[in-house]
């Protein structure tokens, strides 16, 4: 096994989870493929070994999945290597939310395993196979689970390879080279400028799987990111046109409860999937306190512990936190005009204009550089391969001439924002706002992730432009705002 190999099967994990998602959260005009498919699907899957007591489920109900990602099957482990679930992850599906949700729950969290005291979740897999870790996440966390699906790696690798490549928001320059250091400083080569652009293959990998200067919280937040880019760019067509071989992937690389691998406990979850097909991908992220530790004989441990009553208010947003009243009031807010532009950012028109200016005059791009005049007090910007002038490729292969401007949030938490502006009118990352906000005359499109705006956008005759947040969407909704609505156009002098 290669050093890389355990981050690799981590991330494609969450691979597995999106296109799982992926395939049941399509938009409807996948649902006759889908259901046409259920039988040939059920008669497929192979059974867990174990018989796990999950919640039954009723039709139309909503629907809670627990998803164990490992290296492999709970029976072929042996006293040399013992199973571990490298990822633990809870699906919420209810028709009644305005959100699918996604909780991922770290591996390394100490907490009692029933039977065998207090260790790392994650061996709760080895101790007792899925039965057990279904009993711990239960107990951890005081819901009902109504399926458990195993995932093996491997194949959910062949079928992100085989949906295609995704078109990215990169917030900033990724790059490492082994070149002239010892081996025993080496890590993964990246080399990825920032900016929107297309990933594919390796260089997907790549980005997603960085985690060097990266705390975990980031690279989740990061992989999440373009999992969410992933399933918006994923065509309805390009699922049927692939569907065998979807079908031959997921059979091959999971286990069911025997509940789930029937036909009619498939039946119930897909049409559970179409009912709710459309709906954003949240992440709800758990609240995981980092400990560093020494064992007895001065081993260092590192660890992850979490506070019961976070635990239980995160499980409300799990379970509760995306009520579909609640974002009718909160799209009735997102809608109406303002003309007065957010506070609580400086001014630092005079410094980014003079960053911009040399690029605008020596280089064309066919329409005008917009440049932030406001912006957050703890920002600067970076001097890292920003501003960056360079060239996308739509689908059909038509070259659009792009700029990018990074912007430095906290570089000890890994957060950058930054402003993009391209001639390319219609990319995939503005094709559904959630709303929108006209300051004085500039119309902004918004994009919600949550609570949070992700990202906000204006159009004029020439080109799109827009501010990205952070990975952790670390700014608020009145920054974004105020940074898209008092950006300014670089003049060019005769």
């Amino acid at each position: 096994m290669t050093p890389d190999e355990p981050r690799e099967r981590s991330v494609w994990w969450k691979f597995a989870a999106g296109g799982l998602l992926m395939v049941l959260l399509t938009a409807a005009a996948t649902a006759t493929a889908g259901l046409l498919a259920i039988k040939d699907v059920a008669d497929r899957i192979p059974k867990l070994a174990q018989d796990v007591p999950v919640e039954p489920t009723k039709p139309g109900k909503p629907q809670t999945l627990l998803l164990l990602g490992s290296d492999r099957r709970y029976v072929d482990r042996n006293s040399k290597n013992a199973a571990r679930s490298d990822t633990i992850m809870l699906i919420r599906l209810d028709p009644g939310q305005e959100a699918t949700t996604l909780l991922s729950i770290p591996r390394d969290l100490k907490t009692e395993i029933p039977g065998y005291g207090y260790d790392k979740i994650n061996s709760a897999y080895s101790l007792g196979g899925p039965k057990l870790t279904l009993r711990t996440v239960k107990e951890l966390l005081g819901i009902k689970v109504n399926h458990i699906i195993n995932v093996n790696f491997s194949g959910f690798r062949k079928a992100v390879d085989l949906l295609g490549c995704v078109y990215t928001d990169v917030d900033r320059r990724y790059y490492h080279s082994n070149a002239g250091l010892p081996a025993s400083v080496q890590y993964a080569e990246i080399n990825i400028r920032p900016g929107y652009q297309k990933l594919c293959g390796k260089k997907a990998l790549d980005y997603v799987r960085f985690r060097h200067a990266d705390s975990d919280l980031v690279r989740a937040a990061r992989q999440q990111d373009f999992l969410r880019q992933a399933k918006d760019q994923i065509s309805s067509s390009s699922l049927i046109n692939h569907r065998g071989k979807l079908i031959d992937i997921f059979t091959k690389s999971t286990e069911a409860d025997k509940q789930l691998a029937t036909v009619s406990g498939l039946e119930r979850l897909v049409k559970l999937a179409i009912f709710s097909a459309g709906h954003p991908v949240r992440q709800v992220t758990f609240p995981a306190q980092f400990v560093k530790d020494t064992l007895p004989d001065g081993t260092p441990e590192d660890y992850v512990t979490a506070d019961p009553a976070a635990v239980s208010a995160t499980v409300q947003q799990f379970l509760h936190g995306a009520k579909r009243a609640a974002h009718k009031q909160h799209s009735k807010r997102s809608h109406r005009s303002r003309t007065r532009v957010p506070t609580l950012l400086v001014n630092v028109a005079r410094a980014n204009k003079d960053l911009v200016a040399p690029s605008a005059a020596k280089h064309s791009l066919g329409f005008p550089i917009y440049y932030p005049t406001r912006a957050t007090s703890a920002a600067r910007p970076s001097n890292v391969d920003s501003p960056r002038l360079y060239t996308i490729r739509d689908r059909a292969d038509k070259p659009h001439r792009a700029y990018r401007l990074v912007y430095i949030q906290s570089e000890i938490e890994g957060q950058y924002y930054g402003i993009e502006g391209t001639d390319w009118r219609t990319p995939p990352l503005l094709s559904h706002p959630t709303g929108h906000r006209t300051i004085d005359g500039r119309r902004l499109l918004l994009f919600r992730e949550g609570e949070r705006l992700r990202t906000v956008a204006w159009r004029t005759s020439r080109a799109v432009y827009w501010v990205s947040n952070t990975l952790g969407n670390s700014l608020t909704n009145d920054q974004m705002i105020g940074i898209a609505a008092t950006a300014t156009r670089v003049k060019k002098h005769r």
